[in-house]
C-alpha cells in the first residue's frame, strides 16, 4: 500500500472501541485572547516527564521574558524559562495536585515583558544543530504527555521512519486550543513540519484532524495543497482518536506491538501545537514562556481560549473568565483524562491545554452500584481490555492476572468509567492495576 493509499484509506476507516460523545467545542471559533499579567508568576520545576529542573536563579535576581530559570539535570529533562521580566521573589516547595512536592519559582513582573538579550534564532543546518537547537526550546508534548521533544526526535532507528504523525485530533470534550492553532498559526506549523522532515531526513508528513474541525481541514489543505510530502489525513471523529496508538493504527493502518515505542512501526507523532512551537522557536529563539488554554464549563462566566504566562496560577485565570457561580470541580486538562485540582493557587504548566470548572449539578459524584455484568466496559475500551475482569482481579487482590489481562496497555481514557451504569471507578482500577504491574516488572513495557 502507498502513502497515497494509506492516506485515502484512513480518511474513511471505521474504528472499533471508543465512543461518540458530545464534543462541546463551544469555543472552536473563539479567537484566542491574552490574559493580562498577573501579579506573580510561579514556575514549577516539574513540567516534563523526566526529573524535576534545579532552580538557577535566587531570591531578588531580576530574569527577563526568556531567561532560565530551571536547569535540566538529566538528558530526559527540559529546561524552564521565565515567563515574565521581574524579579524573583522566592523559591519555595508545594504540593501539587498528587500529593507530592515540588520547587517553584515565584517572579514578580514588572510589566515591561523584556526579552532576554541573549534570544536569537538557533543556527540550524543539520540533524545535530537541529537537536542541540530544541534542547534548548522548553519545548516538550504539548498534547499533555510532557515528553521532552529533543529526544523524541532521535529515536535509535530514526533511518527507519518514513512517516512524520502531527496530532490534531483533539477529541478530548471542551478543549479546542489545537484546532485554535491550526486557524492562527498554520504557516508556524507548516514552518516546524518541513524542518522536522528537513533534518529528520523523513519523506512524509501526515496531518492528522478529526472531521469536526472543518475549517482547520480546510485551511490546512490548501495551504499543504503545494508541498507534496504532505497530506492532511481526515480521522472519524471518535474519543479517544487522538491517542497514540489508536491514531497511528487508524491513520495509517499500523499496529504498535505491545510494550513497544511507536517508532518501531516507522512513526514519530508529534502534537500540533508542539511542531508549531518548534516552527516559532527557530523563527524567534524565543524558548516556550506561554501557553493557550481552553477556559470552558458551566460555572464559567465567559469561556475563551487564553493564551497565559507559564506559570499563571488557576485561580487568575478563572477570575479573569468570570464565573457563575463556586465551582465544586475545577479540571486542569479535559473532562475524560484531566486532572480534578484540590487547590486553585497551582500554577499552569507547560502540558496543559484546558482549564475546565463544573457546578455541582455537573460535578456530582454517582452513586456507585453493584456491577451488572453487561459488558459495556469491554465494548467500550479501544485497546479491547477487560475492565470488569481486571477490575475483579484487582478486588481480590488476584495481581499475578495483570499481565494476562494486558492491563499495561490501557491509555486512562476513562471509557469505561464513563459507559459503566453500575457507575464503577473502573479508569481509577485500571491506573492503580497497571502501576502494580508495572512496579513488578512484568508487562510488555520495553
Amino acid at each position: 500500500m502507498g502513502f497515497s493509499d494509506v492516506f485515502k484509506y484512513a480518511g474513511t476507516r471505521q474504528k472499533t472501541g471508543g465512543l461518540k460523545i458530545r464534543h462541546h467545542k463551544d469555543t472552536a471559533n473563539f479567537p484566542t485572547e491574552y490574559l493580562p499579567l498577573p501579579e506573580q508568576v510561579v514556575i514549577s520545576m516539574v513540567q516534563h516527564t523526566g526529573a524535576p529542573c534545579v532552580p538557577c536563579v535566587e531570591k531578588g535576581d531580576h530574569v527577563y521574558v526568556g531567561t532560565m530559570v530551571g536547569k535540566a539535570p538529566t538528558a530526559m529533562s527540559m529546561h524552564i524559562f521565565s515567563s515574565v521580566s521581574g524579579t524573583v521573589s522566592g523559591i519555595e516547595r508545594i504540593f501539587h495536585k498528587a500529593g507530592m512536592g515540588e520547587t517553584i519559582v515565584i517572579v514578580k513582573p514588572d510589566g515591561l515583558q523584556e526579552p532576554d538579550p541573549s534570544i536569537k534564532p538557533p543556527e540550524v543546518h543539520d540533524f545535530t544543530s537541529f537537536v542541540d537547537a530544541l534542547s534548548m526550546s522548553g519545548i516538550v508534548g504539548l498534547g499533555g504527555a510532557g515528553f521532552p521533544t529533543d529526544i523524541k526526535v532521535q529515536p535509535k532507528n530514526l533511518p527507519d521512519i518514513d512517516t512524520l504523525l502531527i496530532n490534531g485530533a483533539e477529541c478530548e470534550p471542551y478543549l479546542t486550543t489545537d484546532n485554535r492553532e491550526f486557524l492562527e498559526h498554520p504557516d508556524t506549523i507548516l514552518y516546524g513540519i518541513d524542518a522536522c522532515l528537513k533534518y529528520l531526513d523523513i519523506p512524509k508528513c501526515l496531518i492528522c484532524i478529526e472531521d469536526n474541525k472543518e475549517a482547520a481541514i480546510d485551511l490546512m489543505t490548501k495551504k499543504a495543497a503545494s508541498d507534496d510530502r504532505i497530506d492532511v489525513c481526515v480521522l472519524q471523529s471518535r474519543y479517544p482518536q487522538g491517542a497514540q496508538n489508536i491514531l497511528i493504527k487508524n491513520a495509517t493502518g499500523r499496529i504498535v506491538p505491545r510494550g513497544a515505542r511507536h517508532t518501531v512501526v516507522g512513526v514519530i507523532m508529534l502534537n500540533v501545537t508542539t511542531v508549531s512551537s518548534i516552527g516559532k522557536y527557530l523563527q524567534t529563539g524565543m524558548p516556550l514562556v506561554s501557553k493557550r488554554l481552553t477556559v470552558a464549563g458551566d460555572a464559567i462566566e465567559n469561556p475563551k481560549n487564553l493564551e497565559v504566562p507559564i506559570g499563571t496560577q488557576i485561580k487568575d485565570v478563572l477570575n479573569y473568565c468570570g464565573l457563575k457561580e463556586d465551582p465544586k470541580k475545577v479540571i486542569l486538562g479535559g473532562p475524560m483524562m484531566g486532572v480534578a485540582q484540590f487547590r486553585t493557587d497551582y500554577p499552569i504548566v507547560r502540558q496543559n491545554n484546558g482549564v475546565l470548572a463544573f457546578s455541582e449539578k455537573l460535578a456530582k459524584t454517582p452513586e456507585i452500584t453493584p456491577c451488572i455484568h453487561c459488558g459495556r466496559c469491554i465494548s467500550a475500551c479501544p485497546m479491547g481490555l477487560s475492565p470488569v475482569e481486571i477490575g475483579m482481579a484487582f478486588e481480590r487482590y488476584e495481581f499475578d492476572k495483570f499481565e494476562g489481562l494486558n492491563v499495561d496497555i490501557c491509555i486512562g481514557c476513562g471509557c469505561c468509567s464513563y459507559v459503566c451504569p453500575a457507575k464503577r471507578p473502573l479508569t481509577e482500577v485500571m491506573t492503580l492495576s497497571k502501576g502494580i504491574l508495572k512496579k513488578s516488572g512484568k508487562g510488555g513495557k520495553k
